[in-house]
């Protein structure tokens, strides 16, 4: 009895481990992949990867392609980590907000989060002008070359700052983009001073942001809101 119980959580162990690495290898191929890409590139076997992601599928973390049958994460993963704010979702407490700034910019505006130093697109209520700029919901951005990033670096704890520093490459996107230090300092000091940030086409050309930084009760930066044209 003993021996069967542990063949069976072994068995599991090893199923639990191979949905990770499903789940970590799709996470980098935004096309997707079918379940014999994953099969040669994870060395799982080809029956064991169809019965996880066929499963995974039912339960609404993949999604199949019709086209070509690739497998495509959805966005549930995003949605476990999303913060909140007095028990209620952070997109639900802001949608209001994005909506209302929307309808008086004509523009469309995001929600973004600070995710492993970069800034993922929670939500966007899109501008209703047949010529727009609009986002995906699960876009990564560079925080140093974004307004919705600069305005959270410039809230963060200096420590906090030290740390992000230390492990970003500040690479150069456009003209515009802030690639030293001591430009970026000089654009979150005046961030700052006047409560709000800009990017005047730093991350991609012909792409202006403006953003402000939205604050837990601890005065801590949990998110930004920006508007984008």
């Amino acid at each position: 009895m003993a021996e069967t119980i542990l063949i069976r959580q072994e068995a599991s162990a090893k199923g639990t481990e191979r949905t990770l690495a499903i789940l970590e290898y799709l996470g980098r191929f935004r096309a997707g992949k079918s379940s014999s890409e994953i099969a040669r590139a994870l060395s799982i076997p080809v029956n064991s990867v169809g019965r996880i992601t066929e499963t995974m599928h039912k339960r609404g973390w993949l999604y199949r392609r019709e086209d070509d049958r690739r497998y495509v994460l959805t966005n549930r993963v995003a949605d476990l980590t999303r913060p909140q704010i007095n028990d209620k979702s952070l997109v639900v407490s802001a949608w209001d907000s994005l909506k209302k700034l929307r309808d008086i910019t004509g523009e469309t505006t995001q929600l973004l989060v600070m995710v492993e130093g970069k800034m993922m697109v929670l939500e966007q209520c899109e501008s209703d002008q047949p010529i727009k700029v609009s986002g995906r919901i699960g876009l990564r951005v560079p925080c140093y070359s974004c307004a919705p990033g600069k305005s959270i670096l410039a809230s963060l704890p200096p420590d906090e700052f030290e740390t992000y520093l230390n492990k970003v490459n500040l690479k150069r996107f456009t003209a515009s983009t802030l690639a030293t230090r001591s430009q970026l300092n000089d654009d979150l000091q005046k961030i700052r001073s006047r409560g709000y940030a800009l990017d005047l086409a730093e991350g991609l050309e012909g792409i202006h942001c403006v953003s402000a930084v939205i604050l837990d009760d601890y005065h801590y930066p949990v998110a930004a809101i920006t508007v984008i044209a």
